[in-house]
């Protein structure tokens, strides 16, 4: 590593969101991952971190671990070994270990107002996953928010590279507001336009059938008043502050280049869609539209 590079490291692990024991794997790897691309950089190294009960099956953790080298390979990352424990549930993720230029290094917290904002994945899984768990979920649901968490966020960083980017992150547990409001950091504000949001296909149905998750209560609660959401349709309201896993990345670029780097990100992630702006400070942080 020379002088004009950092090293950048995360870890995140979790419970199972999914009954499938490899699909669970590679969508808790690809949500490991997404920190070093959110922050400009490329994975160098994983360790696998595990907690499995010591009566359960091995074969389910063969599984999850072939899950979890199945996306180190596709990201180009070692998988140096890992550490595990003997716990009551199962847990799984990765220590990952990046690196990024200097001069291409993205912070969560700096957008320059004027910037235009793309979020490169869909909204919705955090709901579809709850339907799932209750056994209410159709199958072509299911299968579309399992393809969005495993997909690694890899592809559209690798386009970011050549615009001007002014913030970055990624959207997990926290939902889209909130990690807005990480962005806009108390210096500026965020308007979004509701229509624009890219969602799964069918996440309206579930949420007018009531599959509302704790987490997206959570994050309405932390919230609170930063953002006024009161004339947002119910289901865009849950849809904002849904919690997801592996999201997309929420990406503050220069407003003259937003359009060329969205149609280069949309070559791969098809779903990626400019859903708002950075302003300066209003009297809330995020102002939907």
């Amino acid at each position: 590593m020379d002088d004009k590079q950092c090293l950048l490291s995360t870890t995140d692990f979790f419970p199972p969101m999914v009954a499938d024991a490899k699909t669970f794997g590679k969508i808790a790897a690809a949500n490991a991952l997404s920190d070093i691309y959110a922050m400009g950089g490329k994975p160098l190294y994983a360790l696998n971190i595990v907690c499995f009960p010591q009566d359960a099956d091995n074969r389910l953790l063969q599984e999850i671990l072939s899950g979890g080298v199945e996306k180190c390979i596709e990201a180009g990352a070692a998988l140096a070994g890992g550490h595990s424990i003997y716990d009551e549930g199962i847990k799984y993720g990765l220590a990952v270990t990046g690196v990024a230029d200097t001069n291409k290094f993205y912070r969560n917290n700096t957008p320059k107002v004027g910037d235009k904002l793309i979020l490169t994945k869909p909204l919705g899984v955090g709901i579809i996953t709850a339907a799932d768990k209750g056994g209410e979920a159709n199958a072509e649901d299911i299968k579309e928010a399992v393809a969005s968490m495993e997909r690694l966020n890899k592809y559209a960083a690798e386009k970011m590279s050549k615009f001007n980017i002014s913030a970055c992150t990624d959207i997990t547990g926290f939902g889209l507001i909130a990690h807005l409001l990480e962005m806009t950091a108390g210096n500026a504000s965020a308007e979004i336009n509701c229509e624009s949001l890219p969602h799964l296909k069918n996440v309206k149905h579930y949420i007018d059938e009531d599959w509302i998750t704790g987490g997206g209560k959570r994050n309405r609660n932390f919230v609170g008043n930063r953002a006024d959401t009161s004339k947002l349709p119910p289901w865009i309201q849950e849809l904002i502050f849904d919690p997801q896993t592996s999201g997309g990345l929420l990406i503050a670029v220069n407003s003259e280049q937003a359009d060329e780097l969205l149609s280069a990100i949309q070559t791969d992630d098809t779903q990626a869609k400019l859903i708002g702006r950075i302003t300066k400070k209003e009297e809330n942080e995020i102002i939907v539209i």
